[in-house]
């Protein structure tokens, strides 16, 4: 490999192999990823990228031949969601997690989440209001 080409970390082809599935209108095999993507990279390196990402809930799959064809679980923001979800339950301290997140939202982030938690406790106040008293 030459000084100036640079290694594709796993979490890199993993997100790229991601975003290629999730914009695709249907499912793709790993033979049609790999040519999507390009470079050097083996079959047997983007099937074993696409197998894991199954394995943890973010693609679907279904015989297509003698391989499988792959599609994404739910939009993209519900795919990152579900990958914030993965990360958070690695650590015990979901509160501290939490904390430091929070703390890096940018202003604008910080109102979109504010926003939201507003609309969950709205949505949860709703049904007892419209409960006759």
């Amino acid at each position: 490999m030459a000084d100036t080409e640079q290694r594709r970390g796993y979490g890199d082809l993993a997100q790229a192999i991601l975003d290629l599935v999730s914009a695709s209108a249907a499912p793709v095999t790993p033979a049609q990823v790999r040519d999507a993507l390009g470079g050097d990279l083996a079959y047997t390196t983007v099937m074993t990228v696409m197998a894991r990402l199954y394995d943890r809930g973010l693609l679907s799959r279904k015989r297509a031949g003698r391989a499988f064809a792959y599609a994404a679980v739910g939009d993209p923001a519900q795919v990152t969601a579900r990958r914030m979800h993965r990360l958070l339950d690695v650590d015990s301290d979901r509160a501290g997690v939490l904390a430091r997140f929070v703390d890096g939202l940018t202003g604008e982030d910080e109102q979109v989440v504010r926003a939201l938690l507003d609309q969950i406790a709205s949505d949860q106040d709703e049904p007892a209001e419209r409960q006759p008293q």
